[in-house]
C-alpha cells in the first residue's frame, strides 16, 4: 500500500519530521482517516503533503510502526512515521489536478481527509515528475 498524510506546515512540517527522524502520527479524528491509519503496515511508503497555503507533496516517509492505540485517547489509533527525504521540488495540488489519471483519488475528492491511500501509479508518477525536473 501507498499512503498520503497531510499536515499544516505551521503545525508539523516535513522538515520537523526529518529533524526528529520519526514521529507518532496522532490526533486524527475523522472516522475514515482512522480506518486508514489502522490499515498502515511497517515499511509502507508515505507521501507527506503540506496543506494550507502550500498545498503540495513535499517529502517521502515510511511507516515505522503499524497502528497502535493512541496514548490518552481510548478508541483512537496512531502510527509512527519516519522521514525518508524531501522532494527536490514539491508537487503542487494544481499540478496533480492536471493529471487525468488521478481525478478520482481521495486527495481531490475528499480534500479534508488527512490520511488516505493512494494508487501506486501516483507514487511512481511523483518520483518520475521529481526526476524529470
Amino acid at each position: 500500500m501507498y499512503w498520503l498524510v497531510k499536515s499544516e506546515p505551521e503545525v508539523y512540517s516535513f522538515a520537523q519530521l526529518l529533524a526528529e527522524g520519526q514521529a507518532i502520527w496522532d490526533g486524527v479524528r475523522n472516522p475514515q482517516a482512522q480506518r486508514y491509519l489502522r490499515q498502515m503496515q511497517v515499511g509502507e511508503a508515505v507521501l507527506y503533503y503540506h496543506t494550507g497555503r502550500e498545498r503540495a507533496i513535499v517529502g517521502l516517509a515510511r511507516v515505522r510502526q503499524a497502528a497502535f492505540p493512541e496514548p490518552g485517547y481510548p478508541g483512537y489509533w496512531a502510527v509512527e512515521l519516519e522521514g525518508v527525504r524531501p522532494l527536490r521540488r514539491p508537487v503542487t495540488l494544481a499540478i496533480i489536478r492536471t493529471q487525468p489519471q488521478f481525478q478520482g483519488i481521495p486527495l481531490l475528492r475528499q480534500p479534508r481527509l488527512s490520511v488516505m491511500p493512494i494508487p501506486e501509479a501516483l507514487w511512481e508518477w511523483v518520483l518520475e515528475w521529481e526526476r524529470s525536473g
